[in-house]
């Protein structure tokens, strides 16, 4: 395994029989991972709740004492 074969690696840690154990890469590239991660999950996320009616701050803290 080469960290050239993989997006964003800059470096792979491995152990003594060759398995990763850790990926280094560039702060930027994890911030870019990180925010696509998020975006995967919030578009499906709002369209989970695309046809309710939106809370004002109290009630959604309301909400939240029932859970």
């Amino acid at each position: 395994m080469k960290a050239e074969e993989y997006p964003f690696v800059q470096e792979l840690i491995t152990d003594k029989q060759g398995q990763v154990l850790k990926v280094v890469l560039e702060f930027e590239e994890y911030q870019r991972l990180l925010d696509a991660i998020e975006d995967e999950g919030l578009y499906p996320a709002m369209q989970a709740v695309k046809g309710e009616t939106p809370l004002n701050r109290n009630e959604a803290l309301e909400e939240l004492e029932q859970l």
